[in-house]
């Protein structure tokens, strides 16, 4: 039997996960995180991730969606526009996406992060995930039943940076 995690994010012990100093743009954001699970393939994982004020690049090399559990963050996109977000607020970074962050007050965020797959690969793991169903009799694809359209829904923009 698999084990299940369980956590209070707001009570982990964090270990310091700085931010690449080229990254920084200005003052010392101290960054501090903690994987909570990772998939058995590795490819999808779970993280409870702080920061303290400071203006900063972010590359994403994972897709990451991510839930603001407390804190500002204001997060400049490549067409520059600008995003608020504080608690409760939930937002896509796609693998490959750049964003510039100035954190104003200290920021705690989950992290659900996945690694890119080929577009056929996905495909594939569909099918499969169909013929598990199929000879099961279970549904091991209820996210395919649930899925809506993925249009964006627009946050408020700022345009203070």
């Amino acid at each position: 039997m698999k084990a299940i995690t369980f956590a209070v994010p707001a009570d982990l012990e964090l270990k310091p996960a700085p931010i690449p100093a080229d990254w920084v743009i200005e003052g010392n954001p101290q960054a501090r995180s903690r994987r909570l699970s990772t998939s058995p393939d590795t490819t999808s994982s779970t993280m409870v991730w702080t920061c303290t004020p400071g203006k900063f690049h972010w590359h994403y090399n994972v897709d990451e969606t991510l839930y603001i559990l407390e804190g500002e963050v204001f997060v400049t996109d490549t067409n520059d526009e600008v995003r608020r977000l504080g608690p409760g607020d939930l937002v896509f970074f796609p693998a490959g996406s750049h964003s510039v962050w100035r954190v104003t007050k200290d920021i705690r965020k989950i992290a659900f992060c996945r690694q890119s797959m080929p577009l056929v690969a996905g495909y594939g793991l569909r099918a499969m995930n169909k013929f598990i169903n199929i000879l099961t009799g279970q549904d091991v694809s209820a996210l395919d039943a649930a899925e809506s359209d993925e249009t964006p829904v627009p946050a408020p923009r700022v345009n203070a940076a």
